[in-house]
């Protein structure tokens, strides 16, 4: 079963192959913003229960080594009460006490096997979960990076035809002989420089 953010990027994708391209271009589409960012809250409200879940996931690697030991203490401790009850009969001390000690050894043996099946299983939970974590927050970095870049373009095509009505508008000022009775701002950086000053 797919987790929500898995579900989230998915309605992501299919959004994004969904709309349409933006006239005389194949690689610019048109969003509607509110519904990417819609969904892009709900993934980002999504992603820290998500960590958390797998976190847990990890923590319980300590549990199931705690519980393989204790199986293996009883087993262990099972084996040492019949060895105990076959050395205390006389009549049979000598074959007590070879099967005493294969007992002992196979009950070691099993509790070792079931240690190491249980550390192997506690650390590919371990790996599956920061894996699936990493590939999650990799599909998100790259979403977000797209986002970034298209809002760069935007807002960069947004300066060039700002500069260009500017442009105009101040040529025909100067046509009509009036000195400005505000500063000229002749490239795109004089306005950015001056939006900053504003800022300030």
């Amino acid at each position: 079963m797919s987790s929500r953010i898995e579900q989230i990027i998915e309605e992501i994708e299919e959004y994004v192959d969904s709309c349409k391209y933006q006239p005389l271009s194949t690689t610019k589409i048109v969003v509607n913003k509110e519904e990417l960012e819609e969904m892009l809250r709900e993934l980002r409200m999504k992603t820290p229960d998500e960590v958390k879940r797998y976190q847990k996931i990890i923590s319980n690697k300590d549990a199931i080594l705690a519980d393989a030991q204790s199986k293996a203490d009883g087993i262990i401790a099972d084996a040492q009460a019949k060895a105990q009850e076959l050395v205390s009969q006389h009549e049979v001390m000598q074959q007590a006490y070879a099967q005493a000690n294969d007992t002992i050894s196979k009950a070691n043996k099993q509790a070792q096997e079931i240690l190491d099946s249980a550390t192997t299983d506690a650390n590919n939970i371990r790996m599956s979960a920061i894996s699936y974590t990493d590939d999650m927050l990799a599909n998100l970095s790259q979403i977000m990076g797209n986002t970034l870049q298209d809002a760069g373009e935007k807002y960069k095509n947004f300066i060039t035809s700002l500069q260009s009505c500017y442009d105009v508008v101040t040529k025909n000022r100067s046509e009509l002989g009036v000195q400005p009775s505000t500063p000229e701002i002749d490239t795109v950086e004089e306005l950015e420089a001056l939006e900053d000053e504003e800022e300030e």
